[in-house]
């Protein structure tokens, strides 16, 4: 760890958060801590409860950041492109501004995100969906299950790097080695497509699924 004394630096909650995101890669969400933070930068713990009321806090302002860097080019879908196509690459976006970090989808869950590029994200979301014929009602029941399959998918694929645990148990081999191929035939064939390597398409296809459910129950 790099501490940063604090003749150097001016205290806010963006650096604070930027702190912590650096400190994440290293210890991981559980190992996490306001007093690890506090000595990165060079100061005393009751240094930061100025500026960040506390972990929580702290995180909302890590998640802020991710979601900020991703998404505050946001634009609506350009000439040619399609509703889900659109959402399918923001959601990609989102995925991997989260993956950048260790524990990133853990960080990001059940976080409270007030900046303002949040609000213009929903806002873009609302006007593309309802260009594209949504009712503004449905899509505002219905999106956020993207939301919440984007951030699940993540928190999954990033345990099953496997980087808590002294050697990964999420191995293919070690998988269908447990498996009792007698009793559950079934399990057992489809184990490379229940624990697919290729996360991105596996996550494609997860997505599209979805946005199928949702323009098949679109009203009208």
């Amino acid at each position: 760890m790099n501490g940063v004394s604090l003749s150097s630096v001016k205290l806010s909650p963006e650096v604070i958060a930027e702190a912590g995101l650096r400190l994440l890669n290293e210890v991981g969400l559980d190992g996490l801590t306001m007093r690890l933070v506090a000595k990165d930068l060079g100061v005393q713990a009751s240094a930061l409860y100025w500026h960040v009321k506390g972990k929580q806090e702290l995180l909302d302002e890590m998640a802020t950041i991710m979601v900020l860097r991703r998404n505050e080019s946001l634009e609506l879908p350009g000439r040619g492109v399609s509703w889900d196509d659109w959402v399918v690459d923001g959601a990609f976006g989102f995925r991997r501004a989260m993956l950048a970090y260790r524990d990133g989808g853990k960080v990001v869950a059940g976080t409270n995100i007030t900046h303002p590029v949040i609000h213009r994200t929903t806002e873009l979301t609302l006007r593309a969906l309802q260009d594209a014929d949504f009712p503004l009602v449905y899509v505002a029941r219905t999106y956020p299950v993207v939301y919440h399959y984007t951030v699940g998918f993540t928190i999954e694929e990033q345990a099953r790097h496997g980087s808590d645990y002294a050697e990964n148990p999420y191995n293919l081999d070690k998988q269908v080695a447990k498996i009792d191929v007698q009793r559950f035939p079934l399990t057992a064939s489809m184990l490379p497509h229940l624990f697919e390597d290729d996360a991105d398409s596996a996550f494609e296809h997860g997505l599209r699924t979805i946005l199928l459910g949702m323009k098949a129950g679109a009203p009208g």
